[in-house]
């Protein structure tokens, strides 16, 4: 049989996903919930247990107790402020050694998987169990991008590449060679939503998401799923273009057939 993998839960659908992909590998899965972020549904048949994100030394214990050597990150998890992590004294430990405040997204998340690698464990990418997932080279549906959509991607990519060198975000939405917005702490979902309502006349309007330059790709991959392509279609955008090959497509049929039924496009481009 092959070993157990780990899998540390966060929000959305990419949990369930690596559940099942696990499954389907026959893989048999350990689940470690983040409370107040990982959905309990997804939890339904899979080995489990919770933990408060500020609780590294009752985490590490349930891992170990459950005989996990490998594991994978999926899902998000909003970055709490330091008082609301309410640290244990591993926790605690950890951030007085690495500097919470001096450290970005990546570079906090980097900082994590050192940490665990430090204590046995070895974190693997999501690409080593959902390597199907990931976004191919151009467009996946019926709807393609026009002249100003591509123009409007190639600023995109620019912008997002900038972005992603400071450790800020993934995305950017441009529309007619404008930028409406990038993405900083509030996600891609709220990104979009904002954008929506800061939208120019006429059309247009394009989502760019793609992974930071030098990003360890084990964790925090670029992901989006049918509910994205409802969140674009919801705030009058185009389409999305993504990164081809480090970008997670969750449920890629739903996606394909989300977009095609609001007439946008999804497409996989080379990052620059």
């Amino acid at each position: 049989m092959a070993d157990r993998l780990g899998i540390l839960a966060g929000s959305g659908e990419l949990p369930a996903l690596v559940i099942a992909a696990a499954w389907a590998q026959g893989r048999p899965v350990y689940v470690l919930a983040f409370e107040g972020f990982a959905d309990p549904a997804i939890l339904a048949g899979s080995s489990h247990g919770w933990v408060r994100l500020g609780a590294a030394g009752e985490g590490m214990r349930l891992l170990r107790e459950n005989g996990v050597r490998d594991l994978v990150m999926a899902g998000a998890i909003e970055r709490p402020s330091l008082a609301a992590l309410r640290p244990d004294w591993r926790t605690a430990r950890f951030f007085a050694r690495v500097g919470l405040a001096a450290l970005g997204d990546d570079g906090l998340l980097r900082a994590v998987m050192k940490e665990l690698e430090s204590e046995g464990f070895r974190v693997l990418s999501l690409e080593d169990v959902l390597a199907d997932a990931l976004a191919p080279v151009g467009v996946l549906g019926a709807v393609a991008p026009d002249a100003v959509a591509e123009a409007d991607i190639a600023r995109g990519l620019d912008v997002a590449q900038a972005l992603g060198r400071l450790d800020v975000g993934q995305s950017v939405v441009v529309q007619q060679g404008m930028v409406l917005g990038v993405e900083a702490i509030e996600g891609t979902d709220a990104l979009i939503a904002r954008c929506g309502r800061l939208r120019r006349e006429g059309g247009g309007g394009v989502l760019v998401k793609i992974a930071k330059p030098g990003q360890d790709r084990r964790a925090d991959l670029p992901t989006i799923g049918a509910r994205t392509v409802s969140a674009c279609a919801e705030a009058g955008l185009s389409g999305i273009a993504v990164a081809a090959g480090s970008t997670l497509l969750v449920d890629r049929a739903a996606i394909v057939a989300a977009a095609d039924r609001a007439g946008l496009f999804v497409a996989g481009v080379a990052a620059r």
